[in-house]
């Protein structure tokens, strides 16, 4: 389960970012990360809600925004949006596609605290 290294991390910067600029009590943290990232929101709360314990970030809600996954077609010329990655261009059928979006490590996008 990575997620709880990246909870790790997550708090790590909240701890981090309370020395630049005191804060108390981390109210949300928006993190932006790519479909195919192999991250799972519900083992990184569960992960978050237990790691945070004793910390400033303790009860703060985790919101996301999960980039959707692009994808290009070398021989259509065309970009688009598939629900799943197949490896095929839905117009033209060819296997020459590049993945555009979608597989974007975490960032922390947003941290509100008081």
């Amino acid at each position: 389960m990575h997620e709880l290294s990246l909870v790790m991390s997550l708090l790590r910067i909240v701890e981090e970012q309370s020395l630049k600029t005191p804060f108390e009590k981390v109210e949300s943290i928006l993190l932006s990360f790519g479909r195919l990232s192999c991250i799972d929101p519900q083992a990184l709360e569960f992960a978050f809600s237990i790691q945070s314990r004793g910390t400033r970030a303790q009860g703060a809600v985790l919101r996301f925004d999960i980039r959707p996954v692009r994808v290009y077609c070398l021989n259509c010329e065309e970009e688009w949006s598939p629900p799943a990655f197949t490896g095929t261009c839905p117009s033209c059928g060819g296997t020459e596609v590049l993945l555009t979006g979608g597989t974007e490590e975490m960032t922390l996008v947003e941290l509100e605290a008081e």
